[in-house]
């Protein structure tokens, strides 16, 4: 006891049971992460029958599983762990996931990886459910000692359980599958780790190099390909991938390079994409959110929207003009909604689609409050009657309909919402981010002049293009013109079909959208680099 604490505080002390004080030295051992001193709380507590429970044994087997990787204590860190693991069962007190953690890490740290993996399969029979770090000790020591096929084992019940794998795990089987020579285990986990991360951490680049750097890399692939094949799958998967195998043979480059404000490659100068979801997922996407608007809506004002939309699916661009009206209401010209704004936003994307309307889409009650204005009435009616104007019924989420609009038109989107509240919660997915990425416009109005922020030329993700080239980002700090990309090229790869490549590449730079980013882009940037010497055709 600290002599400096008060008296109050040492007779509070003195007075505590044998019980409280175990629990109290073990807590300030965990803190500290003290084994040696939770040995010594714990003889004691032995020695004295003192009652244990779930949490003491689950302390005492942290901080054993913690101290394994001190070299000095591992061994008697483990030997102590199985020892508390072993008391735990003999009163019959049932481990939990964090028990089986601790305990599995403490097998693989001994060198039985076996037994830890026993033990996660073990955990169903307890309560609650392996999560992921209860998988980690079985599969990373059956990586690290080259034991593959166990490892894909464990992995293929993580899957029958529901557990996704992330960067660590995807590249440590990456890498024991390019130490063992599957070359088509290393081209699933590639695609694993592009589905999983945008941009991969240092040491997967590292494994992603040295496959690739590899003799036996140089063997995988098929000299003979139907680059119509490959082109289609590139196209109905949303572009940058083809998961069609290895193409061509021999040797790898692999380089470190960047990528410039345009999308090309500083090294092999080959074009990435700007990556959209599948169509396939697309349509997936754009029927759970109309069974969503359905399920909400007490009239069927959302079945009538989408036969109108089947008939009316020509514009060019969808306008969230809610949001944009609403967009700095201090210079508002009727009910605090600025149709000007809604009216620049239209003008400029009819230029920049080469002459298509957008739709628009806004509450009944916002065009009945604007019919009212004489002064806006005639904007507004000539919008709806150019079909440029789609006003959502009382009683439903305009949210739903533009939202619905821009991706079963597969359309950019223009709006500021972030699409963050419970709606898009509801919605939720890889795909849904993959897809606002790709498709959302943002914009501001500057001193009173328009500013589109287009989506990215090209996807910061893990690419394979059809000439069967890899372009990888690295994580870390940079700007995405600084960012590392590795360039990993064949340079075996025939002339003639390098040449039919590039001859026919912008065909292939179209995914699932009616406009290209990229086009998208270039007459953005060129018409804010100039002034117009032509005004676009009134809808007013």
């Amino acid at each position: 006891m600290d002599s400096s604490a008060s008296p109050n505080a040492r007779k509070k002390a003195k007075n505590r049971s044998p019980e409280i004080k175990f629990h109290l030295d073990l807590t300030h051992c965990s803190r500290n992460k003290d084994l040696v001193s939770a040995i010594a709380v714990y003889e004691a507590a032995v020695s004295e029958n003192l009652k244990f429970n779930q949490q003491h044994f689950n302390t005492l087997l942290y901080l054993c599983s913690t101290a394994i990787s001190a070299p000095s204590l591992k061994e008697s860190a483990a030997s102590f762990g199985f020892r508390v693991f072993n008391h735990l069962q003999s009163l019959g007190v049932a481990p939990n996931e964090a028990t089986i953690t601790a305990v599995a890490r403490l097998a693989a740290a001994k060198g039985d990886g076996d037994y830890a993996f026993e033990l996660v399969k073990a955990v169903g029979k307890y309560s609650g459910a392996p999560r992921l770090r209860t998988y980690d000790p079985a599969l990373f020591y059956f990586c690290e000692n080259l034991k593959v096929d166990k490892a894909y084992e464990v992995e293929q019940y993580m899957g029958s359980t529901e557990v996704v794998l992330e960067e660590p795990q995807l590249s440590a089987l990456l890498k024991v599958s390019s130490e063992t020579g599957r070359g088509d285990r290393v081209y699933e986990y590639l695609h694993k780790l592009r589905r999983s991360v945008k941009c991969v951490a240092e040491s997967t680049a590292k494994a992603i190099e040295d496959w690739f750097c590899s003799e036996k890399a140089s063997d995988v692939g098929e000299l003979s390909w139907d680059l119509g094949l490959i082109r289609e799958a590139i196209s109905s998967n949303g572009g940058g991938w083809h998961e069609k195998g290895w193409i061509g043979k021999g040797n790898w480059a692999v380089r470190r390079t960047n990528v410039d404000s345009s999308g090309k490659c500083c090294s092999c100068a080959e074009q990435l994409f700007s990556v959209d979801i599948g169509c396939d997922e697309t349509e997936k996407f754009a029927q759970s959110l109309a069974d969503f608007a359905i399920e909400r809506e007490t009239q069927p004002n959302f079945r009538s929207f989408q036969e109108w939309l089947e008939t009316h699916n020509h514009c060019g661009a969808v306008v969230d003009g809610a949001n944009i009206g609403l967009y700095q209401q201090n210079f508002a010209d009727s009910a605090g909604f600025n149709l000007p704004q809604v009216d620049a936003v239209v003008k400029e994307l009819y230029k920049m689609s080469g002459g298509k309307w957008p739709l628009v889409f806004w509450h009944h009650k916002r065009t009945r409050t604007l019919l009212d204005n004489s002064s806006l009435r005639r904007h507004v009616e000539e919008w709806m009657n150019k079909g440029v104007l789609y006003t959502t019924p009382i009683g439903s989420n305009d949210d739903w309909y533009w939202l619905y609009a821009a991706v079963k038109l597969k359309r950019l989107l223009v709006t500021n919402d972030e699409m963050r509240d419970h709606i898009f919660e509801l919605l939720g997915s890889n795909s849904f981010l993959k897809w606002k990425e790709k498709h959302q416009i943002r914009y501001t109005f500057v001193k009173g002049q328009l500013r589109l922020e287009m989506p990215p030329v090209y996807s910061s993700v893990i690419q394979e293009s059809e000439t069967g080239s890899w372009h990888v980002p690295i994580a870390g700090n940079d700007s995405e013109s600084e960012r590392t990309w590795l360039c990993i090229t064949r340079p075996g790869l025939s002339a003639a079909s390098e040449n039919l490549v590039n001859a026919e590449s912008s065909k292939n730079r179209e995914s699932c959208a009616s406009m290209s980013v990229a086009n998208y882009n270039q007459l953005n940037d060129s018409s804010m680099a100039r002034k117009r010497k032509e005004r676009p055709p009134s809808t007013s």
